[in-house]
């Protein structure tokens, strides 16, 4: 059994084979593993170093044993290093094919539906379907043109004619008012009378003499 299988818990030959979500599950706890495994292997050669300048001048051998503890783990840091660049690596790698599995899976959830959908329908009857909407709206824009056009009951006239005659009915108004102005400045005027008016109080003198003249005439024919 290879190295993966074991860490994945496959089975052998004809076994189920893990899922994507189960392997990636278990590379993330790989992963924290070898993080925690580095965190303890840097405190380690932390140590390490500081017995060796601790016994540099007293313990020479203590100080180059340090020096070698140091030295493997800082080669198992090297090789953690490398091993979770690995574990990324194909995790990522299954993370990516675990999504496009689930897109796959989905468009072809969306093709079963459209092809249901569409499992009823004939695309003749379709475009005989549009063909009669079309001719609909089209009748329904032609009455809509007859309903909007104005009624003239049944009479027709042209505008421009229209506008000529109300031309000339205004040409021939101007034409008369110009023909009045130009009239009145050839009319005389009355001539001033040259003798003066009766006063008033002549005109009560020549009632009072008729008066009389009356008075007088009835006399006369009364004796």
């Amino acid at each position: 059994m290879s190295v993966f299988g074991k860490l994945f818990g496959g089975g052998g030959k004809g076994g189920k084979g893990p899922s994507a979500q189960e392997a990636i599950q278990k590379l993330r706890e790989t992963e924290e593993m070898l993080t925690k495994k580095q965190e303890f292997l840097e405190k380690k050669i932390d140590q390490e170093l500081i017995t060796a300048k601790k016994n540099g001048t007293k313990n020479k051998r203590a100080a180059l044993q340090a020096l070698k503890r140091k030295k493997r783990y800082e080669k198992q840091l090297t090789q953690i290093d490398g091993t979770l660049s690995t574990i990324e690596f194909q995790r990522e790698a299954l993370e990516n094919a675990n999504t496009n599995t689930e897109v796959l899976k989905n468009m072809g959830f969306a093709a079963k539906a459209m092809k249901a959908a569409h499992e009823n329908m004939d695309i003749d009857k379709v475009d005989d379907l549009m063909q009669d909407i079309t001719e609909q709206q089209e009748l329904a824009q032609e009455i809509s043109d007859a309903i909007s056009k104005p009624v003239g009951f049944g009479e027709e006239f042209d505008e421009d004619e229209l506008l000529a005659e109300l031309d000339e009915l205004e040409q021939e108004e101007l034409d008369k008012n110009l023909l009045e102005i130009g009239g009145t400045e050839n009319v005389p005027l009355p001539n001033v009378p040259s003798t003066s008016l009766p006063s008033r109080p002549a005109k009560k003198e020549d009632e009072d003499e008729h008066d009389m003249e009356d008075l007088q005439r009835w006399a006369m024919e009364a004796n």
